[in-house]
């Protein structure tokens, strides 16, 4: 497993003190960033051959958050590739290797030039070694949203929503849909389904329902009411 090691930071504390959850998934999509770059197959392998990784989906697990200073070993591994698909495992763990989180992703390689999906080249599954899926209980990809919910304030895109490829981050669908629930919310497991891409200027539309088990689902939707990112939330008992 392809790991790094870093410390909590006084930024990425929530008002509790403990690491939010955004800034664990920055750390994830962190450590698959460096993984990609330092193996030869990062941002710009993949700009020349007018390609992008897109997440379709993530199921991070929280079994604990992290408090300022904490020294953290963050990981990531590839498990799989089924055609233009790819799956890979994350985990933070703590100085005495105990898990404090671990995740699923499944994503998509995509031609920038024709937005059609496209297969990792050989060169690319040579330098994605393969290793065995962590255990965890896997959720499925897609969420069921339910039919009623509540309307939030609707969210204009700025450019500090977007990353490299020019649409709305990954990590900033997540920060859009906590905030839009006015509250502190303490998740023990997060999932988020990606469906459409958000560009500069789009606004999103957060509408939120509550389950019968603990859980809230945001739907963030454009204006035409189309459904662009599903966020699930699961809060600590």
């Amino acid at each position: 497993m392809y790991s790094y090691k870093s410390r909590i930071r006084y930024s990425e504390l929530d008002e509790t003190g403990h690491l939010k959850l955004e800034s664990l998934l920055d750390y994830f999509q962190d450590c698959s960033t460096f993984h990609s770059e330092d193996i030869g197959l990062g941002v710009d392998y993949l700009k020349e051959r007018h390609l992008v990784w897109v997440l379709s989906s993530w199921q991070i697990v929280v079994e604990r958050y992290p408090k300022l200073g904490e020294n953290v070993v963050i990981g990531t591994a590839p498990y799989d590739f089924k055609g233009f698909i790819g799956f890979r495992n994350f985990s933070m763990k703590d100085e005495a290797g105990n898990y404090l989180a671990y995740a699923n992703t499944l994503w998509s390689l995509l031609d920038t030039e024709t937005s059609k999906p496209a297969k990792p080249s050989e060169e690319m599954l040579k330098g994605y070694v393969l290793e065995p899926k962590l255990e965890m209980e896997y959720a499925p990809r897609r969420i069921a949203v339910p039919d009623t919910g509540r309307e939030g304030e609707p969210v204009q895109i700025r450019a500090h929503h977007l990353d490299t490829n020019h649409h709305v981050n990954n990590g900033q669908f997540v920060r859009i849909a906590l905030d839009s629930l006015g509250r502190n919310y303490r998740v023990s497991q997060l999932r988020a389904e990606y469906k459409k891409q958000v560009m500069l200027g789009d606004v999103l539309v957060p509408y939120m329902a509550d389950t019968e088990d603990n859980r809230c689902v945001v739907a963030l939707k454009d204006k035409e009411g189309t459904v662009c990112c599903i966020v699930e939330l699961q809060e600590e008992k």
